[in-house]
């Protein structure tokens, strides 16, 4: 049995609160939105399940620290040896908003800097993925119905499947012309967005997931499920793991050339 296994117990009890919070208000008439300081939209689903879970992990889990999108750092700050749940209460949230059934929550506990158990729940798509470190990666609708998961075999970006969010926020990073370049190489390329292109890498649907700009909590429950499924999880400078507010991921096969390719002499930030 994992040395994680009580701690994504908790992280499917938390899903589970998640899930019928977020599902309760998809689609609802009088759902509120209002627009963050940074433009972005945030539901009067978002802050109910944010507040739901920190009310949770604070009592089955008081020494642990807490990140949230909604509410920042609370109990404790991330550091050697300290433990810290980060959770994105609706990943997705102007789909959420418009009623597209692609939205998630995201919750990861890391022990310092790494990322060691990671959930990701789609209650709209009857979907769930977790893992935790050195335990394998798992898909279903929940613990008792898994299915363990695992990246694709596909070695050549003429073979691959390619997934990214949107081309906007690679033309303002300065490597727009790469992404052009690698999605006429590859074999086929969509926009799936946020989470779920990555779980698809995880299942081994598609065979690589990029984005150029993000943040600890749309990244922290990512890592492990991508990883413990044979993926391969860095940012645009090649670090792994979830800090560098970018995001390669693949199944590994496909890692150096994409890196290479995105960051080849001449591309680079404006």
């Amino acid at each position: 049995m994992t040395r994680y296994a009580d701690d994504l117990a908790l992280a499917h009890v938390l899903a589970d609160t998640a899930d019928s919070i977020s599902m309760s208000r998809f689609r609802s008439l009088d759902l509120h939105v209002e627009s963050k300081p940074d433009l972005t939209p945030v539901s009067d689903a978002d802050t109910a399940v944010e507040k739901a879970l920190r009310a949770t992990l604070a009592r089955t889990r008081p020494r642990d620290g807490v990140l949230g999108e909604e509410y920042g750092v609370t109990e404790a700050a991330v550091g050697p040896g300290t433990r810290q749940w980060v959770i994105d209460p609706i990943d997705g949230t102007k789909n959420f908003i418009r009623g597209v059934p692609i939205w998630g929550t995201l919750i990861a506990l890391m022990a310092g800097d790494e990322p060691v158990v990671g959930l990701a729940s789609a209650p709209a798509l009857g979907r769930r993925w977790w893992a935790a470190r050195g335990h394998g990666a798992y898909a279903g609708r929940h613990p008792a119905a898994a299915t363990p998961i695992h990246v694709s075999g596909v070695r050549n970006l003429a073979d691959a499947s390619f997934c990214y969010s949107d081309l906007r926020g690679w033309e303002e990073n300065g490597r727009l012309p790469a992404m052009l370049d690698i999605m006429r190489r590859t074999w086929r390329n969509r926009s799936y967005g946020d989470f779920y292109g990555y779980m698809l890498v995880a299942e081994g649907a598609v065979d690589a997931m990029v984005e150029p700009e993000l943040s600890l909590w749309d990244l922290a429950a990512l890592v492990p499920i991508v990883t413990e499924a044979g993926g391969t999880f860095t940012d645009l400078d090649g670090r792994p793991g979830p800090g560098g507010g970018s995001a390669v991921a693949t199944n590994g096969k496909l890692h150096s050339d994409l890196l290479e390719r995105l960051t080849a002499p001449g591309i680079g930030p404006l």
